[in-house]
């Protein structure tokens, strides 16, 4: 079932699955997703008890050269989502090009709207949309130890 959504189809896509089944919960989350790592797994499986369909938005590659630098992404967009989509907890991923998920948020109309616990609930992008469409908006606690940033640090001390 676990999929990679285009960007152009997924309000389409979302509109069906509303219609056939009726009273579905959606939550979104989205990120870079670079190196994947227990943290993610975790926090990815925690979004899904919110609802029924967990959908992740991913960076592109471009959107996140520009947020993280030249560097950066190590695995690109098309990898990144072929291991996300293979993710037990992950229904669908869907790329976006755009530097937030504002657009996409906006296409998947989610019941819930969850992001990690480095951020705040009004930090988070597509928060007064998701509210004022009647939806939630939460935060899942980090894990600590278990980052990207970490893992990087790891590996540049050799």
């Amino acid at each position: 079932m676990n999929a990679v959504t285009a960007f152009s189809d997924i309000g389409n896509f979302i509109q069906k699955k509303r219609k056939d089944h009726p009273g579905i919960k959606i939550v979104f989350t989205n990120g870079v997703f670079d190196i994947i790592h227990r943290g993610h797994v975790q926090y990815l499986e925690q979004a899904k008890l919110y609802g029924d369909l967990l959908i992740v938005g991913l960076n592109s590659d471009a959107s996140v050269r520009r947020l993280k630098g030249q560097s950066r992404p190590f695995n690109s967009q098309e990898d990144r989502a072929y291991v996300l989509s293979r993710l037990k907890p992950v229904d669908y991923v869907c790329i976006f090009e755009q530097d937030t998920p504002l657009e996409l948020i906006m296409r998947v109309k989610p019941n819930v709207l969850i992001k990690g616990g480095d951020y705040t609930v009004d930090q988070i992008v597509g928060r007064d949309f998701v509210e004022k469409s009647g939806g939630s908006v939460h935060t899942i606690p980090l894990i600590e130890g278990r980052s990207t940033t970490n893992l990087l640090e790891k590996i540049n001390k050799g």
